[in-house]
């Protein structure tokens, strides 16, 4: 049986996947800008970090023996919650110690990764109460709650995901074929320069039309939730934007990583997704799809 892509399984999680860049607000401490590591050519590659055990530095540890380039071009905090207040009988958004330590301590944790030029983003995911991004009653819960990411966006950037809502939970909703059109509507207009990306998992991901409205051309990416196997997400997407290999790192085989990282160049697709980086030099696993990607092993600096 396959597992969905996050085996994030004790943190709750929920989804839509938006992808935007960090844009740290005016009151962070910047310091000297870092010359950007050259660019390289070859797919997009996405980094998703457990911020409950693992540091996001890790991702800026890895670059590519041949130019210096970045291994990774997008860096994922994992993650933020959509919780279910039920005295308002609203969706409201979380964060737990890990996560806001991690966003209150940006000038650390993440500039350095922006002035390598790597982008960061936030992930967003339900918490078993009921709340997702499937289920919103009406276009205003939709646009408020749209209000509350984009003001966080304004300062970090979003990812979401449709797993584990537990849609019905709290008196809460089935979801229904308005609520993520709504959603992403609103989002698009609050964002119109941000990445917004869909983890391609969940009722939201087969409710993307809805009265004449089709958001498919709203995002800007969509990938695989299933690690270690290959799948096209069902968006109207190019494949410059589009991720069918996902992996994570340390438990998929090495053998399958540079097989899925191989057919994503052979088939002209532009993401590769990877899941779980942490602390150790993953050096090996890591080189086994760059190799494939971009023709050079990665190197490893602690």
């Amino acid at each position: 049986m396959l597992t969905p892509v996050r085996s994030r399984i004790w943190t709750a999680a929920l989804a839509l996947s938006a992808v935007t860049a960090l844009a740290l607000g005016a009151t962070a401490t910047t310091g000297a800008a870092a010359a950007p590591a050259p660019a390289k050519q070859g797919p997009t590659s996405v980094a998703y970090v457990e911020v409950n055990n693992n540091s996001m530095l890790n991702v800026g540890k890895y670059t590519l023996a041949k130019g210096g380039g970045n291994v990774f071009d997008v860096a994922v905090i994992f993650a933020a919650n959509i919780n279910y207040n039920t005295g308002t009988k609203a969706a409201t958004l979380y964060f737990n110690e890990n996560v806001q330590r991690v966003l209150d301590n940006a000038a650390t944790q993440i500039r350095p990764l922006q002035q390598k030029g790597i982008k960061v983003v936030l992930s967003v995911l339900g918490n078993h109460q009921g709340a997702g991004f499937a289920n919103f009653p009406s276009q205003q819960a939709a646009s408020t709650f749209a209000k509350q990411l984009s003001d966080t966006v304004a300062k970090y950037g979003l990812d979401f995901d449709d797993e584990y809502a537990d849609y019905g939970n709290n008196g809460t909703g089935q979801p229904n074929a308005s609520s993520f059109v709504y959603l992403v509507s609103a989002l698009r207009a609050n964002m119109p320069n941000k990445i917004i990306s869909l983890y391609n998992i969940g009722p939201a991901a087969s409710r993307l039309s809805f009265g004449g409205v089709d958001v498919s051309t709203k995002f800007d990416y969509a990938w695989n939730p299933f690690y270690g196997t290959w799948q096209v997400p069902g968006i109207a997407l190019p494949k410059s934007k589009l991720s069918p290999a996902a992996v994570e790192i340390g438990r998929t085989s090495q053998s399958t990583a540079a097989s899925l990282a191989r057919r994503t160049v052979s088939e002209g697709y532009g993401v590769y997704l990877t899941y779980n980086l942490d602390g150790a030099d993953r050096s090996a696993d890591v080189s086994a799809f760059t190799r494939e990607l971009y023709r050079s092993d990665a190197h490893y600096t602690p």
